[in-house]
């Protein structure tokens, strides 16, 4: 997919409600509230994993939701609280400052200023590209591996068993030990949520069934007791708006931040890139990753500022918004406007409700992230590429959501270099019925007409392949029936050559001339042409004998071919 480098604020990019009419807006407003009913409980249980407070969580979803929309371009991406650059930040500070101390918090503060500022150069530097590194098999594997993460760890909430572990695989496994210590009543509220919402979805789809289910569990909740039953709940939490101050941090403590900010910066820029380009896709939106950078370094600026952790585009919430009907950071800034309500005003309640109800929303959504038509459809066209969708999906499972990406890129360029080490090579032969030029696989004593063989090397030439051109075209003139008298090469598919190919060609060049093997290039390009002289292929070859169009190649090389008798009298 083209990526934008401007212009997609113009067309609407990240505009609240740019091009809707009343009820579109109206629907991201309801969007927003359902968004809010689901995602406010959930960055309230990303506070553990970063050991903080639970108000900061609420943190995360204000003023960072305000300056994304503001920032960013994305129509679809949430910006908050996540479980992958918190499970960095945390496990890095623990050892600089006891875990939820006032020194600990300000760390965890500058972590969020100083990703604010790497990302800011990221920007300067349009750094957007590497997104382009991000192909839809992989965003298929990245989203798959994120439900199947997300769904696990909510699994433990929802059998009411406690666990240590980060990692998904280790938590699954102290779960499946821990199954006798199972809440029964924690398990019977989650699955009828679960089925409430299943069947919500099939039956009536654009009802805000999060919004109805919260408020419902809640309300019992306060009505029956539910922690006399054994069912937790989130337990009070602080009122009020944030603060906007510095985080108190020494010179040396900053310095000693860079290396988890650095990690930081590089799961945000990954991870936001992913799920915006994967909603984009959905949606058929235009992206521009650069615009999306300034935003999310805005959100880390006024997040570090207001005393919370560094935020995310993530891929639950954002998919949480997308089912709920948003299409637009609309919907994103009704979500913090009801955050603000919720500081002031309604904390009180939000304490009685069960954790388990939170975790089965969640675990809706996640389970809907794991696109099994898209993977049958990428195994029924191409297996390779759905091997690394699953790859993909393994890696962000049992490694991590950072190096999962990382890995999926590796494996991608892989991918691609290896298609550019062994590419398709072919003679060129005339139909016997239509008289048209036809490729066949190269092979030993294959040749267009007698003593011309017509070669197609079908990438550019490079260190890696340059070996294989060379192997081919000794192939053809040590196996050719007729002594070879020609080689035109279609030049079509290069238009590159370096430093090293480029050496070996002159010195293959220079061995067929000393057995009078003439070359011509056909259909050069300006590019390719700019390599060859360059390079000093051109004088090698002779400047006569590169052409820019196939036919006059061939028409020059005729005239180095043997006359058809003496063909005979060599063939014989």
């Amino acid at each position: 997919m083209a990526t934008q480098t401007g212009g997609a604020r113009s067309s609407g990019g990240a505009r609240p409600g740019g091009g809707a009419g009343w009820r579109g807006r109206m629907r991201d407003i309801l969007a927003g509230l359902s968004l809010a009913s689901m995602n406010i409980p959930q960055v309230l249980g990303y506070t553990r994993i970063a050991a903080m407070p639970a108000v900061t969580g609420l943190y995360t979803v204000l003023l960072p939701l305000v300056a994304f929309a503001c920032f960013g371009a994305s129509r679809h991406l949430v910006v908050a609280a996540d479980s992958a650059t918190a499970a960095i930040f945390s496990s890095a500070l623990e050892k600089m400052a006891p875990p939820g101390s006032a020194h600990y918090m300000a760390l965890v503060s500058m972590v969020a200023l100083l990703s604010a500022g790497f990302l800011l150069v990221a920007r300067l530097f349009r750094l957007g590209f590497l997104a382009d590194f991000l192909s839809r098999t992989v965003l298929v594997g990245f989203m798959a591996g994120v439900g199947i993460q997300v769904a696990l760890a909510m699994m433990r909430d929802m059998l009411g068993i406690a666990t240590t572990a980060h990692n998904s695989v280790l938590q699954l496994a102290q779960m499946l030990s821990r199954l006798p210590q199972a809440s029964v009543p924690t398990i019977v509220l989650s699955a009828c949520v679960v089925g409430l919402i299943l069947t919500g979805d099939r039956l009536a789809p654009r009802l805000p069934l999060g919004l109805v289910t919260v408020v419902g569990s809640i309300i019992a909740s306060m009505a029956l007791g539910f922690s006399r039953f054994g069912i937790a709940t989130i337990g009070p939490i602080e009122s009020g708006l944030p603060r906007l101050r510095l985080p108190d941090v020494s010179w040396n403590d900053m310095l000693a931040l860079l290396p988890v900010a650095t990690s930081c910066v590089f799961v945000i820029i990954a991870q936001s890139a992913a799920t915006s380009r994967a909603f984009a896709v959905r949606f058929h939106d235009p992206v521009d990753d650069n615009a999306d950078i300034l935003g999310l370094c805005a959100a880390n600026a006024v997040a570090g500022l207001s005393g919370t952790f560094t935020v995310n585009g993530s891929p639950t919430q954002t998919a949480m918004a997308a089912r709920a009907g948003a299409r637009n950071q609309l919907a994103q800034l009704t979500f913090a406007a009801v955050t603000m309500v919720v500081l002031v005003f309604l904390t009180g309640p939000l304490r009685y409700l069960p954790r388990c109800v939170l975790a089965s929303i969640v675990f809706t959504v996640a389970v809907g992230m794991i696109d099994l038509r898209a993977i049958r459809a990428i195994r029924r066209e191409s297996p390779g590429e759905c091997g690394l969708a699953l790859v993909t999906a393994a890696a962000v499972v049992g490694i991590g959501v950072e190096q999962g990406i990382f890995l999926a890129i590796a494996l991608s360029l892989f991918r691609h270099v290896r298609h550019s080490y062994e590419p398709h090579t072919m003679i060129l032969q005339y139909d016997g019925h239509s008289g048209l030029l036809e490729p066949h696989d190269v092979a030993a004593g294959r040749q267009t007409l007698p003593g011309l063989v017509v070669y197609r090397f079908c990438a550019d030439l490079f260190y890696a392949n340059s070996a294989r051109f060379g192997a081919d075209v000794r192939l053809m003139v040590d196996s050719a029936p007729v002594p070879v008298a020609c080689i035109v090469i279609d030049a079509s598919a290069i238009t590159d050559i370096d430093f090293s190919a480029a050496s070996d060609l002159r010195d293959l060049f220079r061995a067929l001339r000393t057995r009078n093997v003439t070359v011509i290039f056909g259909r050069v390009s300006p590019y390719l042409r700019a390599d060859m002289d360059r390079h000093r292929i051109t004088p090698v070859v002779g400047a006569a004998n590169i052409h820019a169009q196939l036919h006059t190649a061939i028409a020059a090389a005729r005239a180095f071919l043997p006359p058809p008798d003496a063909t005979h009298q060599q063939a014989v």
